[in-house]
């Protein structure tokens, strides 16, 4: 049997709003685009406290190999992560491995939602909150079997993927391989790294009780840290998409 492949989405506010609605995420957060790292004025759209980051960025060889490196570091998933609630503290860290092709996106929303301060947004009978739930007691290889067995959850993901700035790709057309979904969320006053093609998740170091996910700290030991491998190895690619997740702007 076909591997599952979902359609690609687009890393922007109108998608990922859309898919958290429909997955039950509170309409007391929206996603906003970050158009900078480093000029305040060009964050100042975006309320704060900032919950979560979800970012696209291509695998450049310097990445790739910083990654490799880390892994073999990290030694065998199995010793730092089984499944369950990873950390310690009232924040567990609930990750999932990909196992749906093209699904990065939505499993990065997924990330974004369910972990940190973020299930208090959490519908009550929603599809993330059952999600969350039958996630919490698995170990990684079930989870992932149970959100690929998930039809609310491939529902809700096709139900946006006609939304956004470009045409549709083909369903498994390859578009945007190479590029790879990370969410950042805090939890446990630590930063995490979040993406479903590592082997687990990634404390990034601790943050202060006043710095949020976009914070210059967190930005050094995350999104940055990305990027200055690439400048440190002289290449030249550093696009990335990063929108943030953050309370509602009222009207």
């Amino acid at each position: 049997m076909a591997k599952k492949r979902f359609i690609i989405l687009e890393n922007n506010p109108e998608v990922m709003n859309a898919l958290a609605k429909k997955l039950g995420l509170s309409d007391d957060l929206a996603f906003y685009d970050v158009y900078s790292l480093n000029e305040p004025d060009l964050l100042a759209h975006i309320p704060r406290p900032i919950y979560a980051l979800l970012v696209i960025i291509p695998l450049t060889p310097a990445w790739k190999q910083d990654r490799e490196t880390e892994d073999a570091v990290l030694g065998d998933p199995s010793a730092y992560y089984h499944g369950g609630a990873a950390g310690e503290g009232d924040e567990p860290i609930i990750w999932f491995k990909q196992t749906i092709g093209d699904a990065c996106g939505s499993i990065g929303l997924l990330h974004c939602a369910i972990n940190g301060a973020n299930p208090k947004f959490i519908l009550p009978g929603s599809i993330l909150e059952k999600l969350r739930n039958d996630a919490v007691p698995l170990a990684k290889d079930e989870r992932a079997q149970m959100l690929y067995d998930s039809k609310d959850f491939e529902e809700a993901h096709q139900s946006v993927a006609a939304l956004g700035d470009t045409a549709i790709p083909q369903l498994g057309s390859g578009e945007h391989t190479g590029q790879h979904f990370v969410a950042y969320i805090k939890a446990n006053g630590h930063l995490w790294e979040l993406e479903g093609s590592r082997q687990g998740p990634l404390d990034r170091g601790r943050l202060e009780e006043d710095e949020d996910v976009l914070s210059p700290k967190a930005l050094e030991l995350g999104l940055k840290r990305i990027i200055q491998l690439e400048l440190d190895s002289g290449g030249q690619d550093l696009r990335f998409s990063c929108i943030a997740l953050a309370p509602k702007l009222k009207n």
